[in-house]
């Protein structure tokens, strides 16, 4: 049974994002840049703005497991993985709706996407320091320090990715929006 044209588009989006989200983190690392910059979430958010949200959610909740699992990074223990997976669903899940919301304001989307994954992201780890028994001040507090220039990172990048796409369409990307 052939995919109708717009699934199959939605496949090689999705296919191509998790790509890059397994490979930037790679590159960022041999770079020496580690993970500061929090590189897998860059096409995880990038793909709100080019896929619909129930794919968008799909493939960036599965991009860090198998990036766990692939690469070794992020750890499945403790659940630094679990932890960005919910977090990268967020944020995709919050840049697709909210542009559609919006009508395409991109960068407000994005503020908007980035605050809700950091939100999820500090209140889930405040949760699994419990768990471990860690000092929960002192790792949200690490998590949202060691976040900021990612958190940077997303705001200048995405935006313009996502613009310079919409402004470009080929046939993947003419529907984007």
């Amino acid at each position: 049974m052939p995919l109708e044209p717009i699934r199959l588009r939605h496949l090689v989006v999705n296919a191509w994002i998790m790509a890059l989200g397994l490979a930037l983190p790679v590159a960022f690392h041999a770079a020496g840049l580690g993970s500061k910059f929090t590189p897998m979430l860059l096409p995880l958010l990038l793909n709100g703005f080019l896929s619909p949200w129930s794919w968008a959610a799909f493939t960036a909740g599965l991009t860090p497991l198998v990036s766990a699992l692939v690469t070794g990074m992020p750890p499945i223990y403790p659940p630094v993985a679990l932890i960005m997976s919910v977090e990268a669903s967020v944020l995709a899940v919050t840049a697709c709706l909210l542009d559609r919301a919006t009508r395409g304001k991109v960068w407000l989307a994005t503020v908007v996407a980035v605050a809700s994954g950091r939100t999820t992201s500090l209140a889930l780890t405040w949760l699994v320091a419990g768990l471990f028994e860690l000092p929960r001040q002192v790792s949200v507090g690490a998590s949202l320090l060691g976040g900021l220039p990612g958190i940077a990172l997303q705001l200048t990048v995405v935006p313009v990715a996502a613009q310079t796409i919409r402004r470009r369409p080929s046939l993947l990307f003419r529907d984007v929006r």
